[in-house]
């Protein structure tokens, strides 16, 4: 179920999103980024993902996740946990807006990575990305405009070893 829009500015003022970000590496050990589009983290290389709905399962929203974001359905028995993280902004999706009175929005990301063993071929652009690239993660480390939060996922030595 998806909220209207003074209920949802509620939510984000009053509790954390949980959400699943989805790192996902091809068949070279590249991380597939998106530029967002919409705020928080508008303009920055981020992983697909998004929001958990209200009785939605983790299965089912992984499948509906999959779908949107990368064209393609996965099950999430194909992923493995990497784990939750706390994602911090000092916007939100309404920041411009005079509906919103508390700026910040809190995520609970559940990340998992998904290895492809084929290509992506369908990718669904001007909804939450700009456009898409493929970044090792030496270069994605070190680049400027990919959000801390998605290099997160790269920087814990634990995270290295299921992707490797």
């Amino acid at each position: 179920m998806f909220l209207d829009k003074q209920t949802f500015t509620t939510v984000i003022a009053s509790t954390p999103l949980v959400s699943i970000d989805l790192v996902v590496i091809n068949h070279l050990g590249q991380a597939l980024l998106g530029k967002r589009l919409n705020k928080p983290a508008k303009n920055f290389w981020f992983v697909p993902g998004g929001r958990i709905v209200k009785n939605e399962s983790l299965a089912d929203a992984f499948k509906r996740l999959t779908r949107d974001e990368l064209g393609i359905e996965f099950s999430i028995e194909q992923a493995s946990l990497l784990g939750p993280y706390d994602h911090f902004y000092d916007d939100c999706v309404f920041s411009a807006d005079a509906v919103a009175d508390d700026d910040s929005t809190h995520y609970v990301a559940i990340a998992y990575v998904l290895k492809l063993e084929h290509e992506l071929t369908d990718l669904p652009l001007n909804i939450q990305h700009a456009q898409y690239q493929w970044l090792d993660v030496d270069t994605l480390l070190a680049a400027e405009h990919v959000h801390v939060h998605t290099k997160n996922y790269f920087i814990d030595i634990n995270n290295f070893a299921q992707i490797d």
